[in-house]
């Protein structure tokens, strides 16, 4: 199979971008959580070892998998314990045929998936009213509990700062007002780019 690449609205979306990544950089990373999906299905292994310098560096990081508009599955790592090349590598796996929410991706579905990336900066403590809509994902825990939502989930529901930390509540399984009752709130950023972005941007 052919790795998919990038229409020329979404190579001008990338190139537009503004971020840590570059255009170069985010196709690559783009490439690679294809080519894990792919490779999977096919039985053949290939190198997760970071290319260059930047690739190295630890991040957390989430793919999100869609197929013909959606979501078909999400998994990532809140906290960096890779490289960001493996998580990319690593989480594209695994939203294909380990999120349990969705039947594991086929051959068939593979060559029409569109991937967003989600690259997450370390959390950090934050007071609930520094918390921005579309600036910070949340990471709220409490009694062994944790739930966690990226930055672009508010804005998608329309949510309000204090529906946004409740429903980061809801996802951790703790009562809605939980940050009001001495759970941890931390707060993280995360640069967001993928096919499904800028297709929709080019509709």
């Amino acid at each position: 199979m052919s790795l998919p690449r990038p229409s020329p609205a979404q190579s001008e979306n990338l190139d537009s971008a503004q971020g840590e990544f570059s255009s170069e950089e985010r196709v690559q990373l783009l490439r690679l959580a294809h080519d894990s999906i792919l490779s999977a299905l096919a039985g053949r292994e290939i190198s997760f070892e970071a290319p260059t310098p930047h690739f190295a560096q630890p991040r957390g990081a989430f793919t999100s998998l869609y197929l013909f508009g959606q979501l078909k599955g999400c998994v990532g790592y809140v906290l960096p314990i890779g490289s960001v090349y493996r998580a990319v590598a690593e989480t594209a796996r695994a939203a294909a045929f380990e999120d349990a929410r969705f039947y594991p991706v086929t051959a068939d579905e593979a060559p029409h998936l569109q991937v967003e990336l989600s690259i997450l900066s370390p959390p950090e403590p934050i007071a609930p009213e520094a918390v921005e809509i579309g600036r910070h994902g949340l990471l709220i825990s409490m009694a062994g509990r944790r739930g966690l939502l990226l930055p672009q989930v508010p804005i998608e529901h329309q949510w309000d700062r204090v529906s946004f930390l409740q429903q980061t509540c809801r996802k951790a399984g703790l009562p809605l007002d939980a940050w009001q009752r001495g759970a941890t709130i931390e707060a993280f950023t995360a640069e967001v780019f993928g096919e499904k972005q800028s297709q929709r941007e080019s509709d």
